[in-house]
């Protein structure tokens, strides 16, 4: 570390797309505060692989659903550092339900979690950044494009961190602050598996992958590459964004050609 390294700070690092995105970016020189709610052991590990990378960093446990949390979060960040150049709000949570089954702690958890965590962190991060300007990048996921089921609550937080992202940009652009979001399809993490596996009666992941362009779901180094780029050199003049990362699927509409036969999927997919 030295006083000219620039600063991340990234909600929910100590795993998944966030853990990988902190080793990217602490190989570019970056130090990184590594944020966790529960596991020290995973944040640990994050952190020395940061610090493996060449780079410094500090493990921050913080609640995103407690303001209180989040205001400690960014404190200790100015603590170390003093200053702030990416904001990436990647942690998210919610229940899987039907709009009909949502009860009103479902709907106040899911707000706090998803949309006033990304908001009191965008605010507090602003204020950590220098005059050269920095960079906020929400992590978001296609149910915030498509309806499918059981996944209103999440999809809607997600429409909304998008919809803020282009009031952010806005605002905070004469600052020369860049504000974007990434917008995730199937991702290979523990959260698909979740999905997929913990809500009776949803329907196998192989009859959606199997309707991806690309035929494969994404991978967290997919997105943590998208973040990544949304914070270099190259993306200073792209604000106000949602880059979307699902190898195809939101672009595809019935009939898909999944469930096309005979000639017709040949002229795609080839002989079988």
């Amino acid at each position: 570390m030295s006083e000219d390294s620039p600063v991340a700070l990234i909600t929910g690092s100590s795993r998944g797309i966030g853990r990988l995105l902190a080793g990217k970016l602490a190989a570019r020189g970056v130090d990184i505060v590594i944020n966790y709610k529960a596991n020290a052991d995973l944040a640990e590990e994050a952190l020395a692989e940061v610090r493996a990378a060449g780079a410094d960093g500090i493990t921050v446990r913080a609640d995103m659903e407690e303001p209180d949390d989040i205001d400690a979060l960014f404190e200790a960040a100015r603590e170390r550092f003093g200053r702030l150049d990416y904001f990436v709000a990647n942690a998210a949570a919610s229940a899987f339900k039907p709009v009909s089954a949502l009860k009103l702690h479902h709907l106040d958890r899911n707000w706090a979690m998803n949309v006033r965590s990304f908001v009191l962190g965008a605010q507090r991060a602003v204020d950590l950044m220098p005059a050269t300007g920095g960079r906020i990048v929400v992590v978001t996921s296609y149910g915030s494009l498509r309806a499918f089921p059981t996944y209103a609550s999440l999809g809607a937080a997600k429409a909304a961190n998008e919809s803020y992202v282009k009031f952010m940009a806005t605002e905070f652009g004469p600052r020369n602050i860049t504000v974007n979001a990434v917008n995730g399809g199937l991702i290979d993490t523990d959260s698909l598996d979740y999905f997929y596996n913990s809500v009776p009666g949803m329907a196998p992941m192989e009859t959606v992958i199997e309707k991806i362009p690309l035929g494969r779901p994404g991978t967290a180094d997919d997105m943590a590459s998208a973040v990544e780029f949304l914070l270099s050199p190259q993306a200073g003049y792209i604000t106000g964004q949602t880059l979307v990362v699902d190898g195809g699927l939101t672009v595809v509409a019935p009939p898909f050609w999944a469930d096309t036969t005979g000639d017709l999927r040949a002229a795609v997919f080839g002989s079988e």
